[in-house]
């Protein structure tokens, strides 16, 4: 293999420059040229591609978002994209991608080669930790603390006016954010889809607070909890307790960015490495990830549709933390 490309695609996360340094300088190392693809598959499909050097990648490692920025790409859902997109890889000479994103960025990734066998490895870079086949994705941590952070300082304010807030953290269809962040900030609540929860819980936790003179409280809800989001849940806290103090903070794209935290400047510098000596293995249609502090490829099939299990252990822990 003499020359593979590199593009980050979908959610930005930090700890994506990390890897996207990695991925280049560990193609130099092995003698192989690289160049990056703006924008990720929309650039793909407008030809949009840039060298990269050893000295293009320099002091990046601690910048958050990517240096490649990235793209919603609709229309690579349609073959005859996907073939153009194809097309001007091999016009650029490039016999491997390396893709740093969540599961559209592998789904994408997985339809290109099974249409058109160009060999892939995919880096897990989501805030949301939510792929199967990897303790950690790329930016999960600095999300975490990110959220942690403002619970902190929420709690502040809470404390001092005795109020109750709901705080609102990302993860479409995963609490893991709301877990660990929860955990940390020592909220009373975390609600997330994978832990069965009711409005009814929720006004049984604030009452009882009450009854033990505790005025203030901070409930964690994940973006995806099914009874619905923060302000919905807030509403109805309000109807059922209208003496409380009830506030609503939406965290937001806020724990997008930012510089990475040690931790993912780490994982995404071995995943990145992991991902260029993939291919030169002959690996393909794989993602390079982290289990039990070791390197692992999991199938792009397997990272996207199998489900990546909360641990009971966390689950637990709130309960006994808030009894």
């Amino acid at each position: 293999m003499k020359k593979i490309a590199v593009f980050t695609s979908g959610g930005d996360a930090p700890g994506m420059n990390a890897c996207v340094r990695a991925v280049v300088r560990t193609a130099l190392y092995h003698g192989i040229e690289v160049v990056g693809i703006r924008r990720g598959y929309r650039g793909m499909i407008d030809g949009d591609f840039v060298p990269m050097t050893s000295y293009s990648v320099s002091n990046i490692i601690g910048q958050g978002g990517t240096i490649l920025k990235s793209a919603r790409c609709d229309e690579f859902r349609d073959i005859k994209w996907r073939k153009v997109a194809y097309d001007n890889c091999v016009k650029e000479g490039i016999e491997g991608l390396v893709a740093i994103g969540g599961n559209g960025t592998f789904t994408g990734a997985e339809l290109l080669m099974e249409n058109f066998g160009i060999p892939t490895i995919g880096c897990p870079g989501t805030i949301d930790n939510d792929l199967y086949g990897t303790d950690y994705t790329i930016g999960f941590d600095t999300a975490v603390n990110t959220a942690l952070d403002a619970i902190d300082k929420i709690r502040d304010t809470a404390s001092s006016h005795d109020r109750v807030f709901f705080v609102e953290v990302m993860g479409r269809d995963a609490g893991f954010i709301a877990m660990q962040c929860g955990i940390g900030g020592g909220a009373e609540k975390i609600l997330v889809p994978e832990n069965p929860d009711s409005i009814d819980d929720v006004i049984a936790t604030l009452k009882s607070g009450g009854e033990n003179e505790k005025p203030s409280h901070i409930v964690v809800v994940a973006e995806g909890e099914e009874i619905g989001n923060a302000h919905f849940i807030a509403q109805k806290a309000k109807e059922a307790l209208p003496n409380l103090d009830i506030r609503v903070s939406n965290l937001g794209h806020i724990q997008r960015g930012g510089s990475p935290s040690a931790i993912d400047r780490i994982i995404a510098s071995r995943m990145g490495i992991a991902a260029v000596e993939g291919l030169l293995e002959g690996k393909n249609n794989v993602m390079s990830g982290i289990i039990d502090d070791k390197i692992v490829y999991t199938s792009f099939n397997d990272a996207i549709n199998k489900k990546k299990a909360l641990d009971v252990d966390l689950i637990k822990m709130v309960k006994i933390l808030n009894s």
